[in-house]
C-alpha cells in the first residue's frame, strides 16, 4: 500500500480555512467560483462569504461555462485564440505599432483603426494597458513620407485614400502627412466622384473659360453701333436675343474700341438718383400706363406723327402700341381696345392730365370696363413708368425712325421695336432668379378680367361699329359709301367714329380717315371729306389697269336714301270656286 505523503486536514467550508491550503492560483480562481458552477448558489451569496466582487464572480462562472478550466489559467498560458476577452497577438502589435508611429494618436481613433482591421473595437482600458505592458514595436519607420515629400502627386492622393481606408481620421492623416485637412478633404472628394482618375493632377485652366469674342462678333457689334443712342446693356440685349452670349461689359469695350476706330458717338447717359414709384405694381397687371409721344426725328411728310403706347408695369412689357397722324380720342380708343380685347382689362390705368385719356368717352368706358383712373401730379413725369419706357424707345427705335422712307416703312419699324423690346432682356428683370429677363416673360400667360368680344362691342359701341368691305373695298355706313382697302375685299374692318373724325381700322390698323360734318341734330352726317388713305401692308398685288388721278378716284359716295315700296292695291277680288 502506498504511503501517505500528504497532511491529512479536516474538510471545511470556511473560506480564510480554504485560502491556507490553497497553493495554485488556478486553484485559488476555481474554488472561488466552485459552489456557483457545481450547485448553483448565486454569485452575491459567494461575494458575501470570499470578500469578491459579485460582477467578478459571475465574469468568471461564465467564462467557465464557455472555455471551461482554460478560463482559470492566465493568458500568457492559456489558448489566447479561444479566449474572446483577450486580444490576438496581432491585433495588440497593430497597437503597439500605431502608437509608435503616430504618438498624437488617442485612444478611440486606435479602437476605430482596430475595428476596421479586425472587426472588434477594444475598450480604452484595454488599449492604455497594451500600450504599457504590451510588446515592443516591430515598425520603427513610417510607412509613408511627408506629404510634399511625395514627388509623384497621384501617389500622395494613392498615401491619403489608404490612410482613410485603414480607417485613419482627416485629422490624423493631415497631421501624419504634415499638410491641411482640406486638402485631405478635396482628396477624399475627387476619389469618391472620380475613383481612380482623380488622384491625377488636373488642369489649371478654368472651368468656364472667358468667351472668345470672335471677329463675327465684333462686326455684328458694329452694325448695331450705327444706332448711336444704343448703349452697352441694349446692345448685350440685342446680341443675347440673336445667340450671342456676351456679358454687358465685354460689349462695352467693344463699343468703346470701334468708337476709338471709327470716331464713332457715344451715346448721352442720363444721371439721376432713384426714387420710389407711386404706382409700382406688385402683381400683373395691376396698373397700366398710358401715354403719348411725338416722334420729332422722321422725315415723312403729311403732318406730325405720334406713337401711343400701353404699357404694363409689373413685367414692362407692351400690351399695344400704334402710330397715328392725330392724337385724337379714336386712336387712343383703338390702342386700348387692342389691349384689353388681347390680355383684358387692368384694375388701374396710369395716365398725365392730358384731355384725349380723360375724354367723357374715356371715363364711360372706364366705368363700363370697371377700371380705376389714376393721374400722376402735374411736372412730375418721373412718376409714370411710361417715361422710362420712351427713353428706351429713343435709343432702340429712333435712329430707325429716322431712315424709313414710307409709312410702310415707319411701321415695320415700329412693329420690329415691339417685338425686340418685349423678348430682350430688360434691366429691371435682371436680378430675377426665376430665369425670367424679358416683359414677355415676365408677364407669361397671365391676363387680367376677361372681355367677351360681345362685351367689348356693347361697351365701345358709341365710337366702335362693325362693318364689311365689299368687293371694291368700300365699307357702307350711314348712306355713304368709304373705301377702305381693294387689298381686303369681304373683310371684316371696324368704323371709329368720334366727333370730327372717322377711322376704318382692320386688325387694329388703321386703313384710311376722313373727316365728318354734322347736321344741326349731331346725329345725321351731312358731309363726309376724304383726310387720308395709310399705306398697309394690305395693298392688293393686282396691278390696276389705269392710273386714276386725284380727281377721279372717288374715296368717298354718298348713297341715296331706300324709300319704302308703297302696296298695290288690287280691287279685284279672287272669286271662290265653290258656292254656299
Amino acid at each position: 500500500m502506498p504511503r501517505r505523503t500528504r497532511p491529512q486536514v479536516a474538510v471545511t467550508e470556511d473560506w480564510q480555512q480554504l485560502i491556507l491550503l490553497i497553493d495554485w492560483p488556478e486553484q485559488l480562481a476555481y474554488e472561488l467560483i466552485r459552489p456557483v458552477v457545481l450547485f448553483g448558489r448565486s454569485s452575491g451569496e459567494r461575494a458575501k462569504e470570499t470578500g469578491r466582487a459579485a460582477r467578478t464572480l459571475r465574469r468568471k462562472a461564465l467564462r467557465f461555462d464557455q472555455i471551461g478550466m482554460a478560463s482559470l489559467f492566465a493568458e500568457e498560458q492559456g489558448p489566447a485564440s479561444e479566449d474572446r476577452r483577450s486580444l490576438p497577438p496581432p491585433l495588440r502589435q497593430l497597437i503597439v505599432d500605431l502608437q509608435a508611429e503616430y504618438p498624437a494618436f488617442r485612444l478611440k481613433e486606435i479602437a476605430r483603426i482596430c475595428f476596421i482591421a479586425s472587426g472588434r473595437r477594444p475598450s480604452h482600458h484595454t488599449i492604455q494597458r497594451i500600450l504599457a505592458t504590451g510588446p515592443a514595436p516591430k515598425q520603427a519607420w513610417r510607412r509613408y513620407p511627408r506629404y510634399h515629400d511625395i514627388l509623384d502627386p497621384a501617389d500622395r492622393r494613392h498615401a491619403v485614400v489608404q490612410l482613410h481606408a485603414d480607417g485613419w481620421t482627416v485629422t490624423c492623416i493631415a497631421g501624419y502627412l504634415q499638410t491641411s485637412r482640406q486638402t485631405v478633404h478635396t482628396t477624399l472628394r475627387r476619389w469618391i466622384e472620380e475613383g481612380l482618375r482623380g488622384l491625377d493632377d488636373k488642369s489649371s485652366a478654368p472651368r468656364q473659360p472667358a468667351h472668345q469674342v470672335t471677329l463675327r462678333d465684333m462686326n455684328t457689334v458694329r452694325k448695331l453701333q450705327e444706332n448711336p443712342e444704343l448703349g452697352e446693356f441694349r446692345v448685350h440685349a440685342a446680341l443675347l436675343q440673336m445667340g450671342i452670349k456676351l456679358s454687358p461689359r465685354t460689349c462695352g469695350r467693344i463699343l468703346a474700341l470701334n468708337r476709338a476706330l471709327y470716331g464713332l458717338d457715344k451715346p448721352a447717359k442720363a444721371v439721376h438718383e432713384p426714387r420710389p414709384m407711386p404706382f409700382a405694381a406688385s402683381r400683373r397687371h395691376q396698373y397700366w400706363t398710358v401715354d403719348v409721344r411725338y416722334l420729332d426725328m422722321h422725315e415723312l411728310g403729311g403732318g406730325m406723327i405720334y406713337v401711343i403706347t400701353i404699357l404694363e408695369n409689373f413685367s414692362r412689357a407692351i400690351l399695344a402700341s400704334a402710330l397715328s397722324r392725330s392724337k385724337d380720342l379714336t386712336a387712343y380708343l383703338m390702342v386700348l381696345y387692342a389691349a384689353i380685347r388681347q390680355h383684358g382689362s387692368p384694375e388701374a390705368l396710369v395716365s398725365d392730365s392730358d384731355a384725349v385719356f380723360k375724354a367723357k368717352e374715356a371715363l364711360r368706358i372706364y366705368q363700363a370696363l370697371e377700371i380705376r383712373k389714376e393721374v400722376i401730379e402735374k411736372r412730375q413725369p418721373w412718376q409714370s413708368y411710361i417715361e422710362t419706357h420712351f427713353n428706351v424707345q429713343r435709343r432702340m427705335a429712333d435712329w430707325q425712325y429716322s431712315r424709313a422712307e414710307t409709312w410702310t416703312d415707319l411701321v415695320a419699324c415700329h412693329d420690329q421695336f415691339v417685338a425686340d423690346y418685349n423678348y430682350q432682356v430688360h434691366w429691371a428683370h435682371r436680378d430675377r432668379q426665376d430665369g425670367r429677363h424679358s416683359p414677355a416673360e415676365v408677364l407669361g400667360w397671365v391676363q387680367g378680367v376677361q372681355r367677351d368680344p360681345a362685351e367689348l362691342h356693347r361697351i365701345f359701341y358709341a365710337t366702335r361699329f362693325g362693318r364689311t368691305l365689299d368687293k371694291l373695298g368700300y365699307v357702307r355706313f350711314r348712306h355713304w359709301r368709304l373705301y377702305g382697302e381693294l387689298g381686303l375685299a369681304r373683310k371684316r374692318a371696324a368704323i371709329w367714329l368720334y366727333k370730327e373724325t372717322l377711322t376704318v381700322e382692320f386688325t387694329d390698323q388703321p386703313l384710311a380717315q376722313y373727316a365728318v360734318e354734322y347736321e344741326p341734330d349731331w346725329r345725321r352726317l351731312r358731309a363726309i371729306t376724304d383726310l387720308r388713305l395709310f399705306e398697309t401692308q394690305f395693298r392688293s398685288r393686282q396691278q390696276t389697269l389705269w392710273q386714276l388721278g386725284e380727281d377721279e378716284w372717288v374715296k368717298v359716295v354718298r348713297v341715296p336714301m331706300a324709300f319704302p315700296r308703297r302696296r298695290r292695291h288690287n280691287p279685284i277680288k279672287q272669286l271662290s270656286l265653290l258656292r254656299n
